[in-house]
């Protein structure tokens, strides 16, 4: 167990952060929101992307950006946190308001209360 420098109103304001980071259309403005709320080796990791370090999810998050101009992305839960690890759920709307994608992130976090890895999951869990 890590001891993070944490609280409900820290997480809620990092991961508000996160979210922040992923609307941010200005490359060099967003840069710099990676590394205030990643890890300098941070990490996110989902179906179709596996980022590390703040130049990696600096321009993992310019591709999609490049591929929904103008996307639309929001929380859609509360945020559980347990320890240094946190889950919450999101959604992805194209520009004109079609859905493109809902899912889960699970993260864990630095000790000192900034994203260490980050990991997307899209859609609804497997059938049993």
């Amino acid at each position: 167990m890590t001891d993070t420098a944490t609280n409900e109103a820290t997480t809620t304001q990092l991961v508000d952060a996160y979210f922040d980071l992923w609307r941010e259309t200005d490359e060099g403005a967003r840069a710099e929101q990676v590394a205030r709320v990643f890890a300098p080796d941070g990490r996110h990791v989902d179906p179709l992307a596996d980022a590390n370090g703040h130049d990696g999810l600096t321009a993992m998050m310019a591709n999609v950006h490049a591929h929904y101009p103008g996307f639309a992305i929001q929380r859609t839960s509360g945020i559980d946190q347990h320890n240094d690890q946190l889950r919450f759920a999101w959604r992805l709307d194209a520009a004109d308001g079609t859905p493109v994608v809902e899912g889960i992130d699970v993260a864990e976090l630095t000790a000192d209360g900034r994203l260490a890895r980050v990991a997307g999951f899209w859609g609804d869990l497997p059938p049993q």
